[in-house]
């Protein structure tokens, strides 16, 4: 499979401090077969000024009212004509300008999800560090009873095995979605990179509690009741000793 199409969506809503940052990151890659897709929430800070000022650049946008991020997200799903979508958010970053070519050059025919690393960044956009779960060399599904060892914005997939996103749930639904790509794919494709920057936000620690119990009940309906009980209680050991240790509290 050579040069296949991918799109990149952003989903955003009053994000003008970051938006733009985000914008250069994708606009910028060399990768030529690429559509870029910005479903705004209708913001009212400023930011869909900072949107038009690209707009030359970016394939569609669409700027309306919605009910919360994943249906945002299922907007850009629906209108993506890519043969491979990656989501990457207003505040996220790709990391290099050749990350899409990098990571689309080893695709083949029957490669459903590419997958790499992800490196967290403070609100200016500096690297702080590797985030905590690294993927693993040969990605799974059931790896996932392990937590979420791809982060979502280094996670891409193959339109065709996608499925929307549910918005039953409000913190873990893209936990959900990507065990549900991975039920479908054929092959999961290494890339060996860093491929995008996730800016670590105070909301994340804010949304941590109930985002864990939400993905317990989604690893219950993916792994069943016992797998994934024995898991969750490895993962808040781990967890635990990991906010004890960078005293993230």
């Amino acid at each position: 499979m050579q040069n296949p199409k991918i799109s990149v969506i952003t989903v955003v809503f009053n994000s003008k401090q970051y938006i733009e940052a985000t914008i250069k990151s994708i606009i910028s890659q060399d990768y030529n077969n690429k559509e870029y897709i910005i479903i705004d929430g209708k913001s009212t800070d400023g930011t869909l000024d900072i949107i038009n000022n690209y707009r030359n650049n970016i394939d569609i946008i669409i700027s309306e009212p919605d009910k919360g991020l994943y249906d945002a997200m299922n907007k850009g799903l629906k209108k993506a004509s890519g043969d491979f979508v990656i989501f990457i958010n207003s505040g996220d970053k790709l990391r290099d300008v050749n990350t899409l070519s990098n990571v689309m050059k080893d695709v083949t025919d029957n490669t459903d999800i590419i997958y790499g690393d992800t490196e967290i960044t403070d609100n200016e956009g500096n690297i702080l560090h590797s985030r905590r779960h690294r993927p693993p060399e040969n990605l799974r599904t059931n790896d996932f009873l392990r937590g979420m060892l791809v982060c979502h914005q280094s996670f891409i997939a193959r339109k065709s095995i996608t499925e929307e996103y549910n918005t039953n749930y409000r913190y873990a639904s893209d936990f959900d979605w990507c065990v549900r790509c991975l039920k479908k794919s054929r092959k999961n494709l290494n890339a060996n990179q860093v491929i995008a920057l996730f800016m670590e936000g105070g909301q994340t620690r804010k949304t941590i509690v109930p985002g864990l119990k939400e993905r317990y009940k989604i690893m219950k309906t993916h792994y069943g009741f016992f797998r994934a009980t024995f898991w969750n209680i490895i993962l808040g050991i781990k967890f635990s000793w990991w906010m004890l240790w960078h005293k993230w509290f």
